[in-house]
C-alpha cells in the first residue's frame, strides 16, 4: 500500500458572529475571547506533532488561531481555504436567514445553492478539495509519507472537504459537524481517501503521526487480513 501524508483541518476558534448567530462569512470578524482560549488549548495538542507546514485562509479569524496555537509556525496564506462567498448573506443574524426561501435549499440541497451576488456551495467545495489535495500531493513528495501538514479552515469549508473523502454527495455534508477549534484528519491514498478523525476537540493528535517505515522481509506468506489492501485506516500509512 503506497503511504502519503496526513492532513489536519482545523477549524478557527470562535468568534464574535459565532457567539451572536451572525453569518460572518468573508467579512473580519475576530476571535472572541472563547475563541482565543481554544486556539490555545488546540495549540497544546499540536505541540507534538511535528508539521511539515501550516497552511490557512486568508481570514483573520484563522490566521489568529493559526498565530495563537502555532506561534513558531511560519503559515501559506491560500485562497482556496477562504470561507464561501455568501454574498449578500453575509453579516445577517441566522434566525433571519432561516426564513429565506433559498434557506431550505442550503440545508437539503447545498449543491443547488447560489447565495446571491456570492458563489455556489459547489463552488466552494471544488476549490477545497482541490487546494487540499494539490497540497497533500506536494507536501508527500516534499517531505515523504510521514509527514503532517495542517490547514486551517471554515466550518462548512471543511465540512465540503471531509465529504468528498468519505464519498458521499455535497447534499449530505450538513450531517457533518465541525465545530470551532476542531481537529478532522484524512489520509490521502491512491487508492481512497481515510478519515482518520472527525470533529475532534480533545483526542491524542500525536497518534497520528505515522511510525518510520520498516523494511520488509519477503516471507512469501499470505496477508493476516484485509488491512493489506486498504481495508482499514491503518492500511493507508
Amino acid at each position: 500500500m503506497v503511504q502519503v501524508a496526513t492532513l489536519l483541518l482545523l477549524r478557527h476558534g470562535r468568534t464574535t458572529a459565532n457567539a451572536d448567530g451572525g453569518l460572518a462569512g468573508r467579512q473580519p470578524v475576530e476571535l472572541d475571547e472563547t475563541g482565543r482560549a481554544q486556539a490555545g488549548a488546540v495549540g497544546e495538542r499540536l505541540r507534538a506533532v511535528p508539521l511539515a507546514a501550516v497552511v490557512t485562509s486568508p481570514l483573520i479569524r484563522c490566521q489568529q488561531t493559526v498565530a495563537l496555537a502555532l506561534p513558531q509556525a511560519d503559515p501559506v496564506v491560500d485562497e482556496g481555504l477562504i470561507e464561501c462567498g455568501y454574498g449578500s448573506w453575509e453579516g445577517q443574524p441566522l434566525k433571519k436567514l432561516a426564513k429565506e426561501p433559498l434557506w431550505p435549499v442550503v440545508q437539503q440541497h447545498p449543491s443547488a445553492a447560489v447565495f446571491p451576488e456570492g458563489e455556489s456551495m459547489a463552488q466552494m467545495a471544488a476549490r477545497a478539495v482541490a487546494a487540499v489535495r494539490a497540497w497533500d500531493a506536494r507536501l508527500t513528495a516534499e517531505h515523504g509519507p510521514e509527514a503532517v501538514w495542517l490547514a486551517c479552515s471554515h466550518g462548512d469549508v471543511i465540512k465540503a472537504i471531509v465529504a468528498d473523502a468519505l464519498g458521499v454527495h455535497l447534499d449530505l455534508f450538513q450531517r457533518i459537524v465541525v465545530d470551532p477549534a476542531s481537529v478532522t484528519a484524512i489520509r490521502y491514498t491512491p487508492l481512497r481517501p481515510f478519515l482518520l478523525r472527525l470533529n475532534d476537540i480533545g483526542g491524542d493528535l500525536n497518534a497520528l503521526v505515522p511510525p518510520p517505515r520498516k523494511r520488509r522481509r519477503r516471507t512469501g506468506r499470505p496477508a493476516d487480513s484485509d488491512a493489506a489492501v486498504g481495508g482499514g485506516a491503518g492500511a493507508s500509512g
